[in-house]
């Protein structure tokens, strides 16, 4: 049987209904990564919108234009992206903490739509550490398919999440710079500057043909950039062209910075 209400029940009830707030169904659907918002955060090179849900940030743009950002966003995950006025406290934390070289501060990242080998690529690049640089070859060696050098630039080429996921810090298997999604060559050398590995010097040596550095006194050789060979003293510092050469001197490959990786590209 059908249980009856009284009118002054019923009128009561009614007198609850509220106009659902703005925003929520977006809030909503940007809880279960269905939708994004993006706050502008200052950084090395210019403001950068940052893109996040509730599976992690899933992009870091330079784009300028929030017009033109939200319809390139659209069509790259199909996800209506919305401007708020800040990252949330402890998103900003972490990424604060990240860009000042902490790598074990974990910062979930929402990577849908990649493929397993790109996200190997960035995941090895976060071993990366501030102030050192890594060349195509060694990210191809350490996920063990030394082949794909140029599929691991290709790869860098399309990291959504820079500066978070540092690619800045990984360099042509020349030696010189290269290219860098995040604004072009010149930022990268900018950010690589600023974490305290100097680009000219790098490329000086690259020309030279130094690739890497031995201290006669530990007899192991390291890429130039490793923090063991930045400890080297000047009258202690051996050139080496190739780890072939390090090691028919009799030098061993420094357990840090891996070069042997290097050296298959």
């Amino acid at each position: 049987m059908t249980e009856m209400i009284d009118p002054t029940t019923e009128a009561a009830l009614a007198g609850l209904r509220e106009t659902a707030p703005a925003g929520l169904a977006h809030a909503t659907l940007a809880a279960v990564g269905l939708a994004d918002d993006y706050a502008v955060i200052d950084s090395p090179v210019g403001p950068l919108r940052v893109v996040w849900n509730g599976r992690g940030v899933s992009e870091v743009s330079g784009e300028t234009d929030d017009a033109r950002f939200e319809a390139r966003f659209h069509a790259r995950t199909g996800r209506r992206a919305r401007r708020v006025a800040a990252l949330p406290a402890e998103l900003a934390r972490k990424i604060e903490k990240r860009l000042a070289g902490d790598r074990h501060n974990r910062i979930d990242l929402d990577l849908r739509g990649t493929t397993a080998f790109e996200q190997a690529v960035w995941r090895k690049a976060l071993e990366i550490p501030r102030g050192e640089v890594r060349p195509y070859g060694w990210i191809a060696a350490e996920i063990g398919r030394p082949k794909a050098v140029r599929a691991v630039g290709t790869a860098l080429g399309h990291n959504p999440v820079p500066l978070i996921v540092p690619c800045h810090r990984v360099v042509r298997s020349d030696g010189m710079i290269g290219q860098y999604s995040l604004g072009g060559p010149q930022n990268k050398r900018t950010i690589l500057a600023g974490e305290g590995a100097d680009p000219n010097e790098l490329e000086a040596l690259a020309r030279a043909g130094v690739r890497y550095f031995g201290s006669d006194t530990t007899r192991i050789y390291c890429m130039p950039t490793c923090r063991d060979a930045r400890r080297t003293s000047e009258r202690h510092l051996v050139h080496f062209a190739s780890a072939k050469a390090a090691s028919a001197a009799g030098y061993r490959p420094c357990l840090h910075c891996r070069p042997l990786g290097a050296a298959v590209a």
